[in-house]
């Protein structure tokens, strides 16, 4: 996010719904259907007009970025298992403590003094973040990923207009081109399972078991 316009940040981070959804069907028993194949392959496509490889750099803003967005599918898939043995409050508590503690020699190995303002931020970013999060975990407890992914992608159209209106970044048509392929792929791919599943032709996906992690 330091090193890159915050649309192409957002733009490179919609392969996490892509790891997801290979994620889903993997561990939780989702299917992975002739479409939902063929959406990720759409969505690659995109991510590779995003980066553009050979044609220019790609620098390690972009490659922190994919492992963010890998990781953070992981993170997903976490918290989609724990929907299924505990509450949303109960898991965005134990997600807020695990990140502290995990994150604090990091951030003490680096620590400088902060001024009110700055607190400010942080505190607003934290409310931000843990009510963000509540809904994700709200929405994964009563719907199936390849569902709740696809809303995520409004934040493309969202990054794309605060990077200029306040950070001055110019806007990239191929980030831009690159992000619709995603977004049409997994928003068609979306409301065609909804329309099938409304007539009966999508069994649901296999809830995850309550024991264990």
């Amino acid at each position: 996010m330091a090193r890159l316009p915050l649309a192409e940040v957002t733009a490179v981070g919609y392969l996490n719904p892509v790891a997801v959804t290979l994620g889903a069907a993997l561990l939780f028993g989702e299917r992975l259907t002739a479409p939902r194949v063929l959406a990720v392959l759409v969505a690659l496509l995109g991510a590779l007009i995003i980066l553009r490889p050979g044609v220019r750099v790609v620098t390690d803003g972009h490659l922190a970025q994919l492992c963010a967005a890998m990781l953070f599918a992981g993170s997903y898939l976490c918290a989609k298992r724990l929907s299924g043995l505990a509450g949303a409050g109960m898991i965005v508590a134990m997600m807020s403590l695990t990140v502290t503690a995990g994150l604090a020699p990091f951030a003490l190995a680096v620590w400088v003094p902060v001024s009110a303002v700055q607190l400010a931020w942080l505190l607003l970013t934290a409310v931000f973040a843990t009510l963000g999060h509540y809904a994700m975990t709200r929405a994964f407890a009563v719907a199936p990923m390849s569902v709740t992914q696809p809303v995520a992608f409004l934040q493309l159209i969202w990054a794309a207009m605060l990077g200029t209106l306040i950070f001055g970044e110019p806007v990239d048509p191929f980030v831009l081109l690159g992000g619709t392929l995603i977004i049409g792929a997994i928003s068609l791919l979306t409301w065609r399972e909804a329309v099938m599943q409304r007539r009966g032709a999508v069994p649901a996906p296999r809830q995850p078991e309550t024991q264990g992690l």
